[in-house]
């Protein structure tokens, strides 16, 4: 199931089939859609749209195109309209500064009445931003604060650069890309898609505008949002049903609208890998880390109400075989549980499987010996988070436990080193943006010191 977040079916474009279209987005497998304000009469219409079907729901608001119309009654209608129980949002609201059909002054002047309004009535926003990335977020400055866990709206057919799209997500604002990201000449739209978090990606149509590759060219509708769901799924290394997992628990923690993630999650399946979900217990603390405030991974839950036993573990593993690789991971130190890994690793090796082990490298310290011969055939990938390039930077950032600290990043370093003898593939990584960290050291780090893989992974993105 897949949701189109933007769409425009009240149009005149769709008066002659609109049925049709609504019945071939459900067909492809459209679970929820938005149809989208831009004006007091579109608003009605959506609002309209929303009160025949169950799944679509309507937003109001005044694009900013249109503001220059605004009279002394609309924002009566607006209140009015968000009043209703399937108008879940305001806009599309924002600015544009590329066709200027309404003064800029205008512009934002109704910008910052329609979030004032928003806010004073408890509804997230949806923005247009065209050519006007400074004035915008300067604009949503005054009303949002940095918090990146807020659910503030989202920015729709995003077209903007790596750093309006952070500023954004500071502010708790969900990134959504339309169809212009199949685009041939779209590669620094890409380069950004692939750099959003999970947790704050959506796909739209943007119908009738931007119909995606292969359809460019013909009227866009709802069941293409497939098309940039895939592109999307493609960007960042995973497969379509991982993005439709996530944009749908994303859907329910904007909007309430949908089903929440359940807890409890034992196993996983990110891309044609299976995860294992141990322990919410860790070493270590990482400022990036969200595993005590929000434990989800690529739509999934991680939040366990007491550990698995290993008999638990291996029940949750449908078919080894059907999996490249078997991961001990989750939101936890799989370590501290070193006898369920043994365990289920030598039942997972036994049938043929392949495992890896993410690790943030404290186990010799945990478990009080090296471990790592004893994983020795168990194990056929280590992952160790290095994270920083000195001790100093490791306490800081990483946060281990106190009993660790000034001495545990060069345990870390012993860790990989010994890994070398036992494991056949082993694996050093980052995760990149902190601040006080060389992220070329850490590189040399591993090059030079541990001749192993390096792997550098944005601090925003998980799974």
């Amino acid at each position: 199931m897949i949701i189109d977040t933007h769409a425009h079916i009240d149009v005149t474009d769709y008066d002659e089939d609109r049925e049709a279209v609504i019945q071939r987005a459900r067909e492809s497998g459209v679970q929820y859609m938005v149809n989208i304000g831009c004006d007091v009469e579109s608003s009605y219409r959506s609002m309209e749209l929303s009160e025949q079907y169950d799944f679509i729901y309507a937003t109001a608001g005044i694009h900013p195109h249109d503001v220059k119309s605004i009279d002394v009654d609309t924002y009566t209608h607006l209140r009015q309209l968000l009043q209703h129980p399937k108008v879940i949002a305001l806009g599309e609201i924002g600015l544009d500064y590329f066709k200027n059909y309404s003064p800029q002054d205008e512009q934002r002047t109704h910008f910052r009445k329609q979030i004032q309004l928003a806010r004073e009535m408890n509804k997230p926003i949806v923005i247009h931003s065209r050519d006007a990335s400074e004035d915008i977020i300067a604009i949503l400055s005054e009303f949002y604060p940095k918090d990146p866990t807020a659910h503030s709206g989202i920015f729709h057919c995003f077209s903007g650069d790596q750093e309006l799209a952070d500023k954004a997500l500071e502010m708790g604002f969900y990134i959504s890309f339309s169809g212009s990201v199949t685009f041939k000449k779209a590669d620094d739209l890409r380069t950004v898609a692939k750099t959003i978090p999970a947790d704050r990606l959506f796909a739209e149509t943007d119908c009738p505008y931007l119909t995606p590759a292969p359809h460019r060219g013909k009227r866009n509708e709802p069941a293409y949002v497939n098309f940039t769901a895939e592109k999307l799924a493609d960007i960042r290394g995973l497969k379509i049903e991982d993005v439709k997992r996530t944009m749908a628990l994303n859907f329910f923690e904007l909007f309430g609208i949908g089903e929440n993630a359940k807890t409890g999650t034992v196993s996983y399946k990110i891309r044609n890998s299976l995860y294992l979900n141990l322990t919410q217990r860790c070493t270590a603390d990482c400022s990036f880390c969200t595993r005590l405030t929000r434990p989800v991974v690529q739509g999934y839950n991680l939040k366990l109400d007491r550990e698995p036993t290993a008999k638990e573990v291996w029940e949750a593993i449908d078919n080894v075989k059907s999996y490249d690789e078997i991961v001990f991971c989750g939101f936890g130190e799989p370590t501290l549980r070193l006898d369920v890994v043994k365990e289920v690793a030598q039942k997972i090796k036994d049938a043929g499987g392949r495992v890896r082990l993410n690790t943030n490298g404290h186990g010799n310290v945990i478990n009080k010996r090296n471990i790592l011969p004893e994983l020795s055939g168990l194990i056929d990938e280590i992952s160790v988070s290095l994270n920083t390039d000195t001790s100093d930077a490791y306490d800081e950032i990483c946060r281990p436990l106190p009993m660790f600290r000034n001495s545990i990043y060069a345990k870390i370093k012993e860790f990989i080193t010994e890994a070398k003898k036992h494991i056949p593939e082993v694996q050093a990584t980052i995760v990149t943006h902190q601040k006080d960290v060389d992220e070329t050291q850490c590189e040399d780090i591993v090059n030079k010191e541990f001749g192993v893989k390096y792997r550098a992974r944005r601090y925003n993105i998980v799974g």
